[in-house]
């Protein structure tokens, strides 16, 4: 719907009463934003627009979903499928992708246990970027720290944007059998070293929003527990986008 004069109006003003109250903090605060950085001389530049006002100005709110498990437990199929539904349902989605990030902004790092908890961290922060702004963030990642994902939670948590992890569960035995990529094969060979499940830990959430027993659960069924999870949690799902997709 459009938004009326008046209701705009009102949304300005708070707007800049906002921005007053956020720089009255930073004043009083020595520490200001979020600290932990290596680089010097960096002043953090505020937005003008609250998330909550962002999301009712553009009609989107944004959430990221954390989906974490073995290698082959679905967790691609899923996001992938998870994502589809929701772009056809009019909310703005989009999937961040273990493999395809490591193309592009994470390219430079390898699998050891540092530079995953580096690769945990960068996406943790993207995705809280893609909340703030509205969009509905999937992550398919294979995450095997819980103290890695504690962290990605905290970064939210700090920020007050919604966060959801769900444990992709399958039976070791299970993901192995599917085994899509073959890698179970090269890590029981020997060929790949510190392989999650086989020579290198995964350990299970303990406090996951949502847990999917892929092994006995098909991927739609998954997607909808997704999709039913937003929808407790205060995220509007709309009508279908079948009609202007040409879906049938």
């Amino acid at each position: 719907c459009v938004m009326s004069a008046r209701s705009a109006i009102k949304l300005c003003r708070g707007v800049f009463q906002n921005r007053t109250n956020f720089l009255r903090r930073m004043s009083s605060s020595p520490q200001g934003p979020p600290g932990g950085h290596k680089a010097e001389n960096i002043v953090w530049s505020d937005s003008l627009l609250s998330t909550k006002e962002r999301s009712i100005l553009i009609g989107s709110k944004g959430a990221t979903i954390w989906l974490t498990g073995l290698s082959g437990s679905g967790k691609s199929t899923i996001g992938a499928l998870l994502e589809k539904r929701l772009i056809e349902y009019g909310l703005l989605a989009y999937r961040l992708d273990g493999d395809n990030v490591r193309f592009g902004l994470n390219k430079d790092l390898g699998f050891s246990e540092e530079d995953r908890k580096e690769n945990i961290r960068r996406i943790g922060e993207v995705s809280k970027l893609f909340t703030d702004c509205g969009i509905i963030t999937i992550c398919s990642f294979i995450s095997p720290y819980r103290s890695d994902r504690d962290d990605v939670r905290k970064i939210f948590e700090r920020d007050e944007l919604p966060f959801f992890e769900v444990y992709v569960r399958v039976p070791l035995e299970v993901a192995e059998s599917r085994d899509p990529k073959g890698l179970y094969k090269k890590a029981r060979s020997g060929k790949i070293k510190g392989f999650t499940g086989i020579d290198a830990p995964y350990e299970e959430p303990e406090h996951a929003e949502l847990v999917l027993e892929t092994g006995s659960e098909t991927p739609d069924a998954c997607v909808g527990k997704c999709m039913n999870m937003l929808s407790e949690a205060g995220i509007n799902i709309p009508v279908r986008m079948d009609s202007v997709l040409g879906a049938p």
